[in-house]
């Protein structure tokens, strides 16, 4: 579905992500792991064409995305930011019905068919019952999920999702991953960052580990979410840790290892 070959990516001639190459399949969910200042903002900038490539290419279904309209790339990627401010209150059903205008005319207003598939964008992530809210009124969660489902209305084949649980609680980043998780096993191809390692075990297919200084990592999350590859990223010690849930199922978390005063004391001697 998506492909990416040796893509370097920057601003002007400067490359900040050098010679990335990853693919993800219908239906899978890579998470895009790394630290601030590595490139992720970058690479979602190239993915969406608001940056240009310095190298590569991106292929969507086979086909280089080099050239494509902004019309015709907004009909085959949905793009979810990590925060969304309205300029006016509109109303939930109003936001989500902006998915749409990927698929009108210059000059066209919303259709019957496009308010359908609005409200069904609505249904499928079950928060009808926003629908007529003020969209500037809503709390962080709401908004992310009322983001998504615009973004569904688009009718993508490829939803790209910054930092989908910045500013959720604990809980509510489970239930935005149980949504994302769904979404896929519709056959969505989904692409996510996020700044916590353990979302890959809970819900990532494949991961990508961007690193400052270092290759580039891609795989299953079995091959890139180890110890070492943690502490080479982020700058501190962690353990992968197993465990068996209630139900029976092995769990794996990321468990940092904190140092002590006297550790502390060394590094900045």
């Amino acid at each position: 579905m998506l492909e990416v070959e040796n893509l370097s990516c920057g601003y002007g001639s400067q490359p900040i992500v050098k010679e990335v190459s990853f693919s993800v399949q219908s239906g899978e969910i890579m998470c895009l792991l790394g630290p601030n200042g590595a490139g992720k903002t970058t690479l979602f900038k190239t993915l969406l064409a608001f940056l240009k490539p310095l190298g590569g290419t991106v292929k969507i279904k086979g086909q280089s995305t080099e050239g494509w309209s902004r019309q015709m790339l907004a009909r085959a990627v949905g793009y979810v930011p990590q925060a969304h401010g309205a300029p006016f209150p509109f109303s939930v059903f109003d936001v989500v019905t902006m998915g749409r205008t990927a698929h009108l005319g210059l000059f066209a207003s919303p259709s019957s068919k496009d308010r359908s598939i609005a409200d069904e964008a609505l249904q499928r992530l079950q928060i009808t019952y926003l629908r007529d809210r003020t969209y500037t009124e809503l709390s962080g969660g709401e908004r992310q999920m009322v983001l998504i489902a615009r973004a569904l209305a688009q009718q993508p084949d490829i939803l790209i999702m910054d930092e989908p649980t910045s500013n959720l609680d604990f809980g509510n980043q489970i239930r935005m991953l149980e949504q994302i998780r769904l979404l896929s096993n519709r056959g969505m191809t989904v692409v996510m960052t996020s700044h916590f390692p353990d979302h890959a075990f809970l819900c990532s297919d494949k991961v990508a580990l961007l690193r400052r200084g270092l290759p580039f990592l891609a795989g299953s999350v079995q091959e890139v979410v180890t110890s070492d590859n943690l502490k080479s990223a982020y700058g501190i010690d962690v353990e992968i840790a197993e465990l068996t849930a209630a139900t029976g199922e092995n769990v794996k978390t990321c468990v940092p290892l904190m140092r002590t005063e006297g550790q502390l004391l060394e590094g900045l001697s």
